[in-house]
């Protein structure tokens, strides 16, 4: 049987390779870590719902329906069902699959093919996104941007627009968003010499999360080199089921770092991290790339891994703000990291971090999810800022640019005062004072 928008290609006998699905025995354990279950109490819209709808299409032979299709798509991929799963289904790399086979087999609407064919031409090369945000910029400082993210007419049009609109903060001049030094040398005794990845949003959106980053890595006595030819690490093709595309991004990075003769490779954005530390898995069946991307990946480390083991024997200097903190999904589940970004944050004398209530469930940002999503997103978003205001804390800190963007622009939406940084940027405050502005 056709639907609307499917093909006439039929699910049956594709879904033998995606190993463990045959694990899950809808226990159910999975649903309370689910943001999307969470915010709606829609079965289809937690991962055992969405397994039952990939193996229901193996059995019946059916096609890839919209219904079908809407329920995959509007998972954030946040990997909180892998972490609770006691049989170890491996949902995310069930779900790369899974979006692989539905951008080869179906036939999506003509602005949702055009967005995403627009998101994955610009955001992952920082040559075009930086010209993009110069005009920005300009819009910006015009008010187009404001009023675009404002209008309810916008809203009611294109919500897609009016949502990317409103995620924009408020862009650094050019002369913030020039590349970071090539190499920065250490402080005092040094530690060793290791690489940053810079993003390829980050640096034009958030440079400043960069430059603390590599001024606190050289106060801890590390060596900072950024190859000025790296791009984007793949993440948001990855999480597209742009599978093909992620390879061919990775294999630029690892060429891109392989000269910088680091002992480590470093993201401050959990995403970016975890796609990096999944390459020996993302390049398992290309015996020329595979020993390459192994390597790699086993030289990936969160830049909190880094620092929750420095000693600043008494460097560091009051910051009297109450903080709490937000886990971004793929640093707590797709890492397994939650102790160091908090070490480094309690390590801060005067500053007061309180627990975040779900602090583990998603945002709803989930890469470009929340452009694709935004009805799901803003659901999601909701119940995360609900929390926050709960604690009453001034800083929210998160360890991933999408968190920060999205938290930021829910925050700004309800008038709430609250400010949302990276915990490396508080770090950077207490060794250094905080920055005029």
């Amino acid at each position: 049987m056709s639907h609307p928008g499917s093909t006439n290609a039929p699910v049956a006998g594709r879904v033998g390779k995606w190993q463990g699905i045959q694990d899950c025995v809808h226990c159910g354990l999975c649903l309370t870590s689910c943001p999307t279950y969470l915010s709606t109490g829609v079965e289809m819209s937690s991962p055992r719902g969405r397994l039952v709808l990939i193996r229901a299409g193996e059995s019946r032979s059916t096609t890839l329906s919209p219904v079908m299709v809407r329920h995959l798509d509007q998972c954030l991929g946040c990997l909180a069902c892998e972490e609770a799963c006691p049989s170890t289904v491996p949902y995310g790399q069930i779900l790369h699959e899974a979006r692989e086979q539905i951008g080869q087999e179906f036939q999506r609407g003509t602005l949702d093919r055009v967005l995403r064919w627009v998101l994955l031409r610009l955001f992952p090369y920082p040559e075009r996104l930086g010209a993009f945000l110069g005009g920005l910029h300009l819009c910006q400082r015009l008010g187009v941007v404001e009023w675009a993210a404002r209008s309810r007419t916008l809203n009611a049009l294109v919500p897609r627009l009016a949502g990317m609109a409103s995620l924009l903060p408020k862009l650094a001049p050019a002369a913030e968003r020039q590349p970071l030094p090539v190499v920065t040398p250490a402080e005092g005794l040094k530690r060793g010499r290791i690489a940053l990845l810079t993003g390829c949003a980050q640096r034009a959106l958030l440079p400043g999360i960069n430059r603390a980053t590599v001024r606190v890595l050289a106060a801890a006595g590390y060596e900072v080199v950024a190859p000025t030819d790296q791009g984007c690490c793949g993440a948001l093709h990855l999480h597209a089921g742009d599978v093909s595309g992620a390879r061919r991004l990775g294999q630029a990075l690892m060429q891109s770092f392989e000269g910088a003769g680091a002992e480590l490779i470093v993201s401050n954005a959990a995403g970016c991290g975890a796609a990096m530390k999944g390459y020996g898995q993302l390049f398992a069946d290309d015996p020329a790339w595979q020993s390459r991307a192994t390597m790699f990946a086993s030289k990936v480390r969160d830049v909190s891994e880094i620092l929750a083991g420095v000693t600043w024997n008494g460097r560091l200097q009051p910051v009297p703000l109450t903080v709490t903190y937000h886990d971004a999904c793929h640093l707590a589940h797709g890492q397994r990291i939650r102790n160091e970004p908090r070490a480094l944050l309690e390590a801060i004398p005067a500053l007061r971090l309180v627990e975040l209530p779900e602090s583990d469930v998603c945002c709803g940002s989930g890469g470009v999810y929340n452009v694709l999503q935004p009805r799901m997103a803003r659901l999601v978003l909701d119940r995360k800022i609900h929390h926050i205001v709960g604690t009453g804390a001034s800083v929210v800190a998160a360890g991933n640019i999408g968190c920060l963007l999205q938290l930021r622009a829910g925050l700004v939406e309800a008038a709430l005062p609250v400010r949302c940084l990276h915990p490396v940027e508080l770090v950077d405050w207490s060794l250094h004072g905080q920055p005029n502005e």
